[in-house]
């Protein structure tokens, strides 16, 4: 259509499908496609009683008028095929999305039980990427989600219920890119239950949590750091019994490279010293480089070595590793990766100096 300034897409209605129709409903902008939305939504979730009765005719009606206009938002936000996503218009369709006191993310999220494999697909997608839209140079959905904290307790919730539990994550990823996010999870009791995720039986739920709980851990370094400050106690004693004592072998692996990510951050020093001066966290990457898995023996030995290299070694810490010497120089020797590495080679090189000299 000549003029027009984003992927154009049609209203939804019986009269507007029919084979006979002469005439088809006018195009529907960004705020006017976010607008129905949002009331198709506020009613669903004041009759989600009804939504989950699949013979209620006006439910169908209403899932299926919602589901087409997730899908216009989707074109808007990432083109229809024909035409490329148009600046203006996602600016317009993330103003009226988040705009203020209306709540639309809250009731996408509560909403999406309900709805269809194919619209929960879209859902995910077009949050992603309203998450990360900007408006005159502003992250607009950081504002909403620091005035609706509670929407990340709904997605939270999501792990429990493994219908839904994969889409709520692939969300609460998308939020927790927002540092106002993360922070609320790191500081709720919402991370002591992790641990509990990462051990799920469904292989998909559980590897997800993972993704989540490494994505909290990682990706603000400054939220991160005084996360490791003020639970210390109570976090590394559940990631090494739960996780690097886990006798499952992804997750041992996982975590054993996820540790190595946090300790070596220089963001994290104070908890790095704190956790190579304890001989238990000690026994426990000496178990671990017995591995058969070579995969985890290297990532054992990217902490192992900052034991070693510690200038302040605590007595007992030295006594272990004098105790063990032979053994470890031995393992050491024959020790290699497949690929040559400079850097593995120099640790390794200055791990036997530290030993030898013992």
């Amino acid at each position: 259509m000549a003029g027009c300034l984003w992927p154009c897409v049609t209203g939804g209605g019986a009269a507007a499908d029919g084979a006979g129709s002469l005439f088809r409903s006018k195009a529907r902008g960004p705020v006017e496609v976010v607008r129905h939305a949002r009331e198709l939504l506020a009613f669903l979730a004041e009759n989600h009683d009804a939504c989950g009765d699949k013979r209620d005719v006006k439910r169908e009606h209403k899932m299926a008028d919602l589901a087409k206009s997730i899908g216009e938002m989707k074109s808007i936000l990432y083109g229809n095929g024909e035409a490329d996503p148009v600046d203006e218009a996602c600016s317009q369709l993330t103003k009226e999305f988040f705009k203020e006191n209306t709540n639309s993310l809250h009731l996408l999220v509560v909403c999406l039980p309900y709805m269809d494999l194919e619209t929960q697909k879209d859902v995910t997608q077009v949050t992603a990427n309203l998450l990360r839209q900007k408006v005159d140079y502003r992250m607009v959905a950081s504002d909403y989600l620091e005035e609706n904290q509670d929407l990340l307790d709904v997605l939270m919730s999501g792990y429990d219920n493994m219908d839904i539990a994969i889409h709520y994550s692939a969300i609460l990823r998308d939020c927790i890119r927002h540092q106002v996010a993360a922070r609320y999870v790191l500081e709720s009791q919402h991370m002591k239950k992790f641990f509990d995720y990462i051990q799920y039986p469904d292989f998909n739920i559980a590897s997800d949590a993972f993704k989540t709980f490494k994505e909290l851990l990682t990706r603000h370094r400054s939220s991160a750091a005084e996360f490791f400050s003020n639970n210390y106690d109570w976090f590394f004693p559940e990631f090494n019994s739960k996780l690097l004592s886990s006798s499952n072998y992804i997750i041992r692996r996982q975590a054993t490279q996820l540790l190595g990510d946090i300790l070596l951050d220089k963001s994290n020093t104070t908890a790095m010293v704190r956790y190579v001066s304890s001989k238990d966290n000690l026994i426990i990457l000496m178990n671990l480089l017995r591995e058969q898995s070579r995969a985890i023996q290297v990532e054992a030995f990217r902490v192992f070595k900052l034991f070693t290299c510690n200038p302040k070694k605590p007595p007992e810490i030295v006594g272990i590793l004098v105790t063990n010497k032979s053994k470890i120089l031995r393992f050491l020797a024959d020790f290699t990766i497949e690929k040559e590495d400079q850097q593995f080679e120099a640790d390794k090189a200055q791990v036997v100096t530290e030993i030898s000299a013992m």
